[in-house]
């Protein structure tokens, strides 16, 4: 078996807690990939992220900030969070736990009996490219936000349109992402085991509501009134946007893999306050 191991980068907890990890790993004549800003703190060699599409499980040691850096890059291979006291919607597993935690998930895997639940992502399209997948929202906006910044929009779900008008943007979230982005932008919180996908638009001069739509959902945006926009995945992978374009957003084909406990929703909401 191979794991890889991911921690937060200038985090000294984060990278003894992967040290401690590795070698009980090691004891038990498993494999370990240390991702590569960890190694080069220990001497060892260490492997980018991508190349841990290779591991039969990757274990994130950090915040959700860690875990959706790793889910970029792992594709559909098993991630198991630990929690360094974050909020922490995605690690379920705390730092006293973690050793025990990552043993009982190596012990699945050589059984064949590894449980992992499955979070959507989302993908935007335009004709001729396609964005980085996002396991939280894909924003689209105008040229920057505030007065004067954003983009007429015209949003429509399975080709009905839903709303138009001038906004600064809008926002595309999974139930993982409602508690990210969305939350700030005065979106629904919706629970991880709820299907859905959320349309909010953000800071509309006359536009509706937040929407929750099916996962299957289409939706299609088109943005003019400026000369350029964004699409914006997980607050990174940035495209600019000639404007006027048309932008398609839908669940990926591949969603994140999650390993170990679940998290408790309701506890870690308390966290916010």
């Amino acid at each position: 078996m191979l794991v890889g191991i991911v921690a937060r980068r200038g985090n000294k907890r984060a990278s003894f807690l992967a040290v401690e990890i590795r070698d009980h790993l090691r004891e038990a004549n498993a494999a370990v990939w240390l991702d590569e800003a960890t190694a080069a703190e220990h001497d060892e060699t260490g492997h980018p992220v991508e190349e841990m599409t290779a591991c039969d499980l990757v274990v994130s040691i950090g915040g959700d900030g860690t875990f959706l850096f790793t889910a970029r890059g792992v594709g559909d291979t098993p991630i198991l969070g630990v929690n360094l006291g974050e909020v922490g919607f995605l690690n379920a597993v705390g730092p006293n736990e973690a050793v025990h935690e990552v043993m009982e998930e190596l012990r699945a895997l050589r059984n064949d009996e590894l449980m992992v639940r499955e979070a959507p992502r989302l993908v935007a399209r335009g004709d001729d490219w396609e964005s980085q997948s996002a396991a939280n929202e894909v924003v689209l906006q105008g040229p920057q936000r505030g007065h004067g910044g954003g983009a007429d929009l015209e949003i429509r779900v399975n080709g009905s349109l839903f709303s138009s008008g001038r906004a600064d943007g809008v926002l595309v979230a999974t139930p993982t992402g409602s508690t990210a982005y969305n939350l700030s932008e005065g979106g629904p919180l919706v629970h991880p085991g709820m299907d859905a996908i959320i349309v909010n638009e953000m800071c509309a001069e006359e536009g509706m509501p937040p929407l929750a739509v099916s996962l299957d959902s289409e939706l299609t945006v088109r943005l003019s009134g400026a000369e350029n926009g964004y699409v914006v995945s997980d607050g990174r992978a940035a495209r600019t946007l000639s404007l006027p374009a048309m932008v398609t957003v839908t669940t990926a084909d591949e969603p994140v893999r999650i390993a170990g406990p679940e998290v408790d929703f309701f506890e870690a909401l308390n966290k916010l306050d």
